[in-house]
């Protein structure tokens, strides 16, 4: 597949919550690094994710913030 996003984090599921319509996907793609995505509940059956099972976490965004403390 190839994407015109740059930012591509491959991984593994390490947790799916569900909610009403849509789903907290949890992907570690690093040593204690995890990336959340909230995607469908529709999504998540398509894409057939379970935990333990390998994805990638696909950033395209126009802007990034930083902040400090």
């Amino acid at each position: 597949m190839k994407l015109s996003a740059r930012n591509v984090l491959t991984g593994t599921v390490v947790a799916i919550t569900k909610g009403a319509t849509t789903a907290q996907v949890k992907i570690e793609v690093g040593v204690e690094t995890v990336v959340t995505a909230s995607i469908t509940n529709e999504a998540v059956e398509a894409l057939g994710l379970e935990v333990g099972k390998e994805a990638a976490a696909v950033i395209k965004a126009s802007d990034v913030m930083v902040g400090v403390d």
